[in-house]
């Protein structure tokens, strides 16, 4: 069966208004975040294999400092341009044409895209994925990655930074 885990990058800083928004970096309360979240995603059963990430500066830094926070640090991940989107139906593309031998991904991304794929998915009703939230979504039935959105999901775990801190 398939795995999805879908990272939101942690809280990204508004401090300068003229960078652009995919050269935000993260604010104290993001990185306090994500060194704090990283072994509560390891212990939901994350294994950070097959890591991709938007190239947003805020989602690169989030997968670095989790890595920096991991027992088997240092993780690898890749960058894909098309993980910086903000909707649903992109990330459903994007899935569909990953390669079969893959089981499990995991996906540091954005909202509302991470949410929405979430509720796609498993049907659930979730409000908000927040910044540095963790979801495991699990298939319910084997099946390749072309038919990912006809594909029953089940929401596994679902880890708030706020709620573990």
């Amino acid at each position: 069966m398939k795995t999805i885990h879908l990272i939101r990058h942690a809280k990204s800083s508004w401090e300068n208004e003229y960078l652009a928004d995919i050269n935000r970096p993260l604010n104290r309360r993001g990185i306090r975040s994500a060194e704090l979240m990283a072994r509560h995603i390891v212990n939901a059963g994350c294994t950070f294999n097959n890591v991709f990430s938007s190239p947003a500066l805020r989602a690169l830094s989030t997968i670095q400092l989790l890595s920096k926070n991991l027992p088997q640090n240092p993780l690898k991940w890749q960058t894909d341009e098309n993980l910086y989107c903000f909707d649903s139906a992109s990330l459903l593309h994007w899935c569909a044409g990953l390669d079969d031998v893959l089981t499990e991904v995991v996906i540091i991304g954005h909202n509302p895209a991470l949410t929405d794929f979430c509720n796609d998915l498993s049907n659930s009703r979730i409000y908000n994925i927040p910044t540095c939230g963790y979801v495991q979504l699990n298939a319910r039935t084997d099946f390749q990655w072309a038919q990912v959105a006809d594909i029953s999901f089940k929401l596994s775990h679902f880890l708030k930074p706020k709620e573990l801190m």
